[in-house]
């Protein structure tokens, strides 16, 4: 497994790591497999998504707030980030994708992002290769 951080700088904002996943793929050198890359965090989460069009990271957050509400009379966690574990439940902890040819597979205008709910922090996110036949 390998892992590394992520810092972010807003309590909600998606980081794209991409580029991070393909240097511990091509370090590994692993041809063929599945890369699982998993964010050990309650308020945070792991998504694939467009990454030509910076708007569609906007769009996903500007919904994800006003859908789920920083604040709600409903919420007894004492911590005050309800909201933060809501999202980061509905999106998810992990993605597990493809290896081909040492090269990690995306469509063409994907993108993997970690999903911060509960920032400014440091993070880490885990990636285990698991070779294929």
């Amino acid at each position: 497994m390998h892992s590394f951080q992520v810092r972010t700088q807003q309590r909600n904002e998606f980081v794209e790591i991409t580029d991070d996943v393909r240097r511990i793929i091509h370090g590994a050198q692993i041809t063929h497999g599945l890369c699982v890359v998993y964010c050990p965090h309650t308020t945070a989460a792991i998504t694939v998504n467009e990454n030509a069009d910076p708007d569609v990271v906007h769009d996903m957050l500007s919904w994800l707030n006003k859908a789920i509400p920083q604040q709600q009379p409903e919420f007894r966690h004492a911590e005050g980030n309800s909201d933060s574990h809501l999202k980061a439940s509905l999106v998810g902890p992990s993605v597990a994708l493809l290896v081909q040819g040492g090269n990690l597979v995306l469509g063409r205008w994907q993108g993997v992002y970690f999903c911060e709910f509960d920032g400014p922090r440091t993070r880490v996110v885990h990636v285990q290769m698991l070779p294929g036949a």
